[in-house]
């Protein structure tokens, strides 16, 4: 059965990068398999990153994140590309996610009221309503360091957007694929992890 899949590249290098190679694979699986693929590099969007007050004051969306949040609303299967630096994601991306990720697109709170007492007003933090039901999702994450040693070394950080974004706005379950070591990679290694990947796409996953 086909799907409707959204491909987010998030390194900011759409030409040269690992994360490039690997995401032009999984759009190529994809569409060989009958996939109906939208792809986004963050590279060609223009936004601010940076939330200058906060949640205080919602600054308005840039017409390349409006068109991100629809893409994703479209979409049956999100997937996204990303490198690993300083064990987190680039700024770039997570500025992406601070920025669109909102009330009202990915999730929502209940309003408490006056009358509710501090369990109540606790329940409506604890049971958010989750607008992204209904899809899955997949990461790809690279990095210079084995995987498993990033794992020993600062715990699972994939969860940061598998889990705490994804996951949050009820986008799952969220698969996770971590390549690497990616630096000195051989061409022949490359090209191996692209087998992977495009297979992966194949199915849709």
């Amino acid at each position: 059965m086909s799907k409707k899949i959204f491909v987010l590249l998030g390194h900011p290098d759409k030409v040269n990068s690992s994360n490039a190679y690997f995401a032009d694979q999984y759009e190529k699986g994809a569409r060989e398999a009958g996939h109906e693929v939208r792809r986004t590099n963050i590279s060609d969007l223009q936004f601010d990153p940076i939330m200058h007050d906060g949640y205080r004051k919602i600054q308005a969306l840039e017409p390349d994140l409006v068109k991100v949040q629809e893409d994703i609303k479209w979409a049956e299967h999100i997937v996204v590309f990303y490198p690993t630096w300083w064990s987190s994601m680039p700024a770039l991306l997570k500025g992406l996610f601070d920025r669109m990720w909102l009330p009202g697109f990915a999730y929502n709170f209940p309003k408490p009221t006056p009358e509710m007492s501090w369990v109540g007003r606790l329940q409506c933090k604890l049971t958010w309503i989750k607008r992204l039901t209904g899809r899955t999702g997949r990461i790809f994450i690279t990095s210079d360091t084995h995987p498993l040693i990033l794992r020993l070394m600062y715990g699972n950080t994939a969860n940061i957007l598998s889990k705490a974004i994804l996951g949050f706005g009820g986008i799952s379950p969220v698969a996770v694929l971590k390549i690497g070591p990616i630096k000195n990679l051989s061409q022949e290694k490359k090209e191996s992890w692209g087998r992977v990947v495009y297979e992966i796409a194949k199915r849709g996953a």
